[in-house]
């Protein structure tokens, strides 16, 4: 039984993504994770405020970086975060570093993953988030 929920955000397409949600969950325990992909206050702050998705449980502040640095960022702190909390499920939203490094975590600590997506595929493999698709 699920009881205990943690959302992985990073990016603004992930908040407008989890902002349903996370408000069809309310009930349950739930925990968001904001990697701080998204960092300046127009592309983050002000979506969790105008969505009403509440505050980060954590802001991981992984910032901006080459690929590898910021999924490496996101995946050390969200580990500590998955032991810390023991959630029953993750969900990860889109297609972006957070997403498949919140993925990869979750799955290497047996966690089950929901995965929320929307959108077209562009099918450039020059694309960050069709390389992670």
């Amino acid at each position: 039984m699920i009881t205990s929920i943690a959302h992985v955000l990073g990016t603004r397409p992930n908040l407008v993504k989890a902002a349903p949600v996370v408000a069809a969950l309310g009930d349950l325990d739930q925990s968001v994770l904001h990697t701080g992909q998204h960092y300046d206050e127009r592309l983050s702050k002000v979506f969790f405020d105008e969505l009403g998705l509440p505050e980060p449980d954590v802001n991981l502040g992984v910032g901006s970086g080459g690929h590898a640095e910021q999924t490496a960022a996101v995946m050390v702190g969200l580990e500590r975060e998955f032991v810390r909390r023991a959630p029953d499920l993750v969900v990860v939203y889109g297609d972006v570093n957070s997403t498949i490094a919140a993925a990869l975590v979750a799955a290497k600590l047996h966690i089950p993953v929901a995965h929320v997506e929307a959108g077209l595929r562009s099918f450039d493999m020059t694309m960050p988030e069709e390389v992670n698709r």
